[in-house]
Formats: C-alpha cells, sequence, structure tokens
C-alpha cells in the first residue's frame, strides 16, 4: 500500500506488529542498519493452551502472533518478495521521472489531418490530364462496364499516391450480411449499401485530407437520386467528379459472362441495368462509351474528362 506520491507508510507502532522478522530499517531502507536486538535465540513463545472448544475446532491465533512457520506474510510491503526480506539491490520506490515529450519520429504519434468535406478542385498546373492534382472521382457504370479495372489502372498510372476504392469489396468485409445482387433490391441490400458507402466515404475523406487521390466505382442509378448520387456527395463533398463509363449492351454481356459467383448477373438483370443507366443522357454528367478502348485508353480518356471538369464542374 502506497500513499498518492509513490512513499511507503510507516512502520506501525507498539510491539507485535509486522511479519517476523521484518525491522524497521528493512521498511525503511534508508535508516541506519543496526544489529538486532540481543536476545536469546530459540522459537517463539507458546501462547497457553486454553479450554477446548465446545465444537471441537482450535481457538483462533491472537492478532499479535507469527504467521505458521513456512508460511509467507498475506501482504508484504511493496516491492518486496514474499518470505519478508528485501529483494537484492532494492532501495525503496523508483522516484517519478517525466516521459519525454512525443517525437514525429516515433511510430504512432504521426499527426493526420482530420477528413472533412472535399471541395472543389483546384484546376491541374499540367496541360495535359489531370497532372498531380488532388482529386476525388465516383466512376458510375452498370455491371460488366469495366469501372474497377478502369479505376484501379487509372489509379496506378498517375504520377501522385492514389487510392482505388471499391464499393462491392467494401461491402463483401461483412461475409455473413452481404447482399447477394441476385437477390433484388430489399431492405437488407439498402441497408448494406447505404453503411458500404458511408465507410467509403469517410475512406475518400481521409484519404483526400492527407493528400492522397481516390476515386470510387459503384452502379449508381439516376432515376434513384437519393440513394445513389446525392448520397455520394453527402458523404464525401460538392468536390466530388462523377463520370459515366457506359458501353455498349453487346459489351456488357459479354463481360458479365466472364464473372464468377454472385458477381455474375443473368442477361435479363444486366439488359435491365444498363437501360436504366441510359438516364445519365442529357443529366449533365460526362458520359465515355468505352465500346471499342481498352482499359488503358479509357483510363487516359477518363483523365482528360476529368480535366474538363475540373476546368469546368458538372452541375448535379
Amino acid at each position: 500500500m502506497q500513499h498518492a506520491v509513490g512513499a511507503p507508510l510507516p512502520p506501525p507502532q507498539g510491539p507485535g506488529h509486522g511479519p517476523a522478522g521484518w525491522t524497521h530499517s528493512a521498511q525503511h531502507p534508508g535508516a541506519p542498519a543496526g544489529p538486532p536486538p540481543a536476545g536469546p535465540a530459540g522459537p517463539p513463545p507458546v501462547a497457553p493452551a486454553g479450554p477446548a472448544h465446545p465444537q471441537g475446532r482450535p481457538p483462533a491465533a491472537p492478532a499479535s502472533s507469527p504467521p505458521p512457520q513456512g508460511r509467507p506474510p498475506a501482504h508484504p510491503p511493496q516491492g518486496q518478495p514474499h518470505g519478508g526480506h528485501p529483494a537484492p539491490g532494492w532501495s525503496g520506490p523508483a522516484p517519478q521521472q517525466a516521459s519525454a515529450p512525443a517525437s514525429r519520429e516515433t511510430t504512432g504519434h504521426i499527426p493526420l489531418p482530420p477528413g472533412g468535406p472535399v471541395p472543389i478542385p483546384a484546376p491541374p498546373l499540367s496541360d495535359s490530364g489531370t497532372g498531380v492534382a488532388t482529386l476525388a472521382v465516383l466512376l458510375i457504370g452498370p455491371a460488366g462496364a469495366g469501372k474497377t479495372t478502369v479505376a484501379r489502372h487509372w489509379a496506378t498510372s498517375r504520377r501522385v499516391p492514389t487510392a482505388h476504392i471499391s464499393l462491392d469489396d467494401v461491402r463483401e468485409w461483412v461475409c455473413s450480411g452481404f447482399a447477394d445482387p441476385q437477390s433484388g433490391w430489399n431492405d437488407h441490400s439498402e441497408a448494406q449499401y447505404r453503411l458500404a458507402r458511408r465507410t467509403c466515404g469517410f475512406a475518400a475523406r481521409n484519404f483526400l485530407a492527407n493528400g492522397i487521390s481516390c476515386i470510387l466505382d459503384d452502379a449508381v442509378f439516376p432515376d434513384r437520386p437519393v440513394v445513389g448520387l446525392g448520397g455520394w456527395k453527402r458523404h464525401i463533398g460538392p468536390g466530388l467528379l462523377p463520370v459515366v463509363l457506359l458501353p455498349g449492351l453487346e459489351i456488357v454481356l459479354e463481360r458479365n459472362a466472364e464473372r464468377s459467383g454472385n458477381r455474375r448477373l443473368s442477361d435479363e438483370e444486366v439488359a435491365g441495368i444498363h437501360g436504366r443507366m441510359a438516364g445519365w443522357y442529357g443529366s449533365g454528367l460526362p458520359i465515355i462509351d468505352n465500346s471499342k478502348y481498352d482499359v488503358e485508353t479509357t483510363a487516359r480518356v477518363l483523365d482528360d474528362v476529368l480535366a474538363r471538369s475540373i476546368a469546368s464542374p458538372p452541375s448535379w
């Protein structure tokens, strides 16, 4: 037991206090050590026998009696091993030392700016494409449009750090609650979609706040503005740049057939989604028809479209 300042308690006054063999100087290491009091060596005095207990149990030991032979004291002083003897080299409580200030070079102490709403980006300094501008991009398109492949290629081919965030990948983090697209749109799938989109929004804002661009891909429908495009704008900010990737139906069906697992849809579902995506025509958003483009060409066209969007942001 210690005081609030860390010093040990003084020894109790009077005989019979403390464990056998524990002297005043042992409790106060700073006190001068002296020889033990003279006296005959021998076993401690034995208490006189008393009358037998009516229930046959032995009487309780007096409070001042030493602990039984070979048993350590119940509560040895702070910093002492059981047995009642100071540890070798023990000289009392260690002085309190002030912790050194955290260094920026110490792992875990690097301050990171908090993420906030992403503002409209400044025009790029380069004459070709987005240059080194820090951007938040939303790539929209139906299943099979090549959103994930194009987004990943564009992110890795830029000259500045750029992260790719896939909404489908984030939704699959919760394996037990993953909403299978083949089951249709219901309350469960909508909740899963909203949670994944909000998580992606947090990640995008944190990336942008620390100077890292990001591109997200999602199948956003124009006939659901509250759930789709409006939700992304609320979670990320007014600086989000949406671009629609919409190849022809034949290309989408062909690419969908190459998929496997729960990301592969039936031809009827693909055709229905592609028809709904056609509603983006006339919306004011930039649209890229990559039916005849390979991945590298599509990523280059995307960069040029984004550069124009920075110079003249679309109204949405």
